[in-house]
């Protein structure tokens, strides 16, 4: 009868040492959590922004005219201040000339599109050119009114968080391609994510 009685539940030493035990191994995981959620909001900031420079390039494809993206700290509208490592971004069509800039019909119509890179509360930022400009065939170009300089081969954004454990690009070449890579690694056949 006793053992029946004994063999219910567990005793007070053993459940303590359960405890002790899940207690160390929580301990010693949040570090490693932590840096994974910080590396999580790396990589949705960068596929936010790896969109957007896609979706300016696609709009200039298909509208067949320049459109500028732009980083900015202010609300996303047309025409909004550029800002490098601004926190939202906008894409816009680029007026042809300054009658068609001063036309209703073009500034109902030029604001394509805009976001917030949401997690930059956290501590994503973003480095790289305040804007960049698609020409009518989705290449990069230079103008100087929207603050888009000279392109060179590749245009880099590195999107990252002091307390993740790597950053990550998102580029732009000359052509139009756009691809997020992870500079840890160099680009071969074997590793398609390196920079």
């Amino acid at each position: 009868m006793l053992n029946a009685m004994r063999s219910r539940g567990f005793t007070l030493i053993e459940l303590v040492v359960t405890m002790a035990v899940a207690a160390i191994l929580i301990v010693l995981g949040i570090p490693k959590f932590s840096a994974w959620i910080h590396d999580e909001e790396i990589r949705t900031t960068a596929e936010a922004m790896q969109n957007a420079l896609r979706l300016s390039k696609e709009e200039a494809l298909s509208r067949n005219r320049q459109v500028v993206f732009a980083l900015t700290n202010a609300p996303p509208a047309l025409n909004a201040p550029s800002a490098a490592n601004g926190v939202n971004w906008y894409a816009q069509i680029i007026p042809i000339n300054a009658d068609e800039a001063a036309s209703a019909a073009f500034t109902q119509s030029a604001f394509l599109q805009g976001g917030q890179f949401g997690n930059q509360a956290n501590g994503t930022t973003i480095t790289g050119p305040a804007a960049i400009c698609f020409n009518s065939l989705g290449r990069l170009v230079a103008n100087a009114a929207y603050g888009c300089g000279a392109p060179g081969n590749v245009t880099i954004y590195v999107v990252n968080n002091a307390n993740g454990d790597r950053p990550l690009h998102v580029t732009v070449n000359l052509g139009g391609q756009v691809r997020m890579c992870d500079p840890a690694f160099t680009l071969s056949s074997t590793t398609p994510q390196g920079c």
